[in-house]
């Protein structure tokens, strides 16, 4: 596709599919995206639902063989497009009905129960038992996923909660924007380029450790402590070993993996080590009964008293692992299309000028007054969903493109197919923040970067905060733009990420 297929143009424009389709092998011609196939006047059988291999064991060995799996976005995507909105995948253990369109989505919301469950992460969970660790919400299901939930929707994910730790966030964003600006005034062309992956990983982990632990890092410093970079390596580590792991039993997996089973290991004790750190720091401070302010999320439960000492601790460090490459990825990509495609980085950066100049001090309202920033992210994670699926294991029996999926089947919404299908989005290749602004498109379950129902993403908030206030100052201090105004190749490695990460170039907008 042309890149000017891609950018926002006041005509529009049909663009085509993404370049990105097998890495480093020839790309072969994609079919039209399928249309909904005319539905029999009877519900057909499990059985009869369409499947991308008949062998599970033997579609596993073909992924490891084939190195597929970083591709696996672009497989389910070809899976669709060959078998129809709906087919079933079997690899190894991995059992599930794949589907895309919104309209399943909805379905599978209304049977998802009081306790939504997600596909587990055997991995994961075997490291818990393995250290004694007790589990967090990401992996909790049941009563006491919910118990929890409930505690902490109160000081993650509601605006109450939410407005008390947008300052922290917006000091952190603040001080990024002088980060690139001492980085500017050592280079006498008054401009910087550079590869910012390895910066947005420092800025999320400052930004999430502040307003989880009310305390900072000194990431963005010259030289930043060597223990906070062994974490953000951990944290990249503990990612790349998860995905050659997720299908295996954890016995197997020690076995036939065993180099990557020591790596993930050891990743996750970094991640623990330094989430124990900050954790006990703060609770030093809460125990010695110093000044009453708000110092971050986890001194507010701890004030609380409505969680246990271990579960605060558990879920707080999955929050920690979980907020760096989750948010650092999608803001890249947002970097990048802003920087392709500089009419959308104008008016975005006009909307900023007008809120700040209504002359709110309370950020949550300015941020509110922001509906195409909030656009532009929303688009990003369309194009490039951190997750490529949303999981959920119905309650009851339910029919999903005429076919009786049974009750506790895994079905997964496949997010890089939906946002990229023209029967779900009017050209879909295009990145347009302002169809957001319509009031259908965000009521019809086609959003489901951060997930659907009562199990969405608890970090959804902290990140869509720190993402927004993050491009305000940058928009405010920064003009951005890109040489290569190619698609970016994208790989899975748990989470989506570039290939390769682009070159961006900043100059100062005054």
């Amino acid at each position: 596709m042309a890149a000017a297929g891609r950018r926002l143009s006041s005509q529009g424009g049909r663009g085509g599919w993404s370049r990105a389709f097998w890495s480093g092998q020839p790309r072969p011609a994609l079919a039209p995206a399928v249309a909904a196939k005319p539905v029999p006047s009877e519900v057909l059988p499990f059985e009869a639902i369409p499947r991308s291999g008949h062998s599970a064991w033997l579609n596993l060995y073909r992924f490891w063989r084939s190195n597929d799996l970083q591709n696996l976005h672009h497989l389910m995507q070809r899976n669709f497009q060959n078998l129809g909105p709906i087919y079933r995948e079997q690899l190894g253990t991995f059992d599930a009905v794949n589907v895309f369109l919104p309209s399943d989505a909805a379905q599978l919301f209304q049977v998802e129960g009081i306790f939504p469950r997600r596909m587990g992460i055997n991995s994961w969970m075997a490291h818990r038992t393995s250290r004694n660790h007790k589990c967090g919400i990401f992996l909790l299901n049941g009563e006491q996923w919910r118990s929890d939930r409930l505690v902490l929707n109160k000081e993650v994910i509601s605006p109450a909660g939410t407005r008390k730790f947008l300052p922290f966030l917006d000091t952190v964003a603040g001080d990024f924007a002088d980060f690139l600006h001492r980085q500017i005034r050592k280079n006498t062309r008054r401009s910087l380029t550079v590869d910012l992956y390895r910066d947005l990983f420092r800025f999320t982990l400052e930004a999430s450790s502040y307003a989880l632990y009310g305390e900072r890092l000194g990431l963005l410093e010259e030289t930043p402590k060597p223990e906070s970079q062994k974490f953000i390596d951990a944290v990249e580590t503990m990612l790349q070993t998860t995905l050659p792991l997720l299908f295996l039993p954890p016995g197997l997996m020690r076995w036939a993996k065993k180099k990557l089973w020591q790596e993930h290991m050891e990743a996750w004790d970094i991640i623990f080590s330094h989430a124990e750190k900050c954790i006990q720091n703060i609770y030093q401070e809460f125990c010695l009964g110093k000044p009453r302010k708000y110092s971050g999320i986890m001194a507010e439960l701890l004030l609380q008293e409505e969680m246990p000492l271990d579960s605060i601790k558990a879920n707080i460090t999955e929050f920690t692992a979980g907020g760096v490459d989750t948010t650092a990825i999608p803001l890249l990509f947002t970097l990048f299309e802003l920087a392709r495609n500089p009419h959308v980085q104008t008016a975005i950066r006009e909307e900023i000028k007008a809120a700040e100049s209504q002359g709110s001090r309370e950020l949550s309202k300015v941020l509110n007054s922001m509906p195409l920033l909030k656009g532009a992210i929303k688009e990003t994670l369309r194009l490039y969903p951190v997750g490529i699926t949303v999981q959920r294991y119905p309650t009851r029996d339910v029919v999903l493109q005429n076919y009786c999926v049974p009750a506790g089947t895994l079905c997964q919404v496949g997010l890089y197919a939906l946002g990229r299908s023209p029967e779900v989005f009017s050209d879909p290749q295009r990145y347009d923040p302002q169809r957001w602004l319509s009031k259908e498109e965000n009521s019809s379950f086609k959003a489901l970067a951060f997930g659907f129902g009562s199990r969405q993403c608890i970090g959804r908030r902290l990140a869509e905060s720190e993402m927004m206030l993050f491009l305000v100052h940058v928009l405010r201090n920064f003009k951005i733009d890109t040489v290569s105004k190619d698609d970016l190749k994208t790989v899975y490695g748990f989470i989506l990420m570039p290939e390769k990460p682009p070159l961006l170039t900043f100059r100062p907008t005054d």
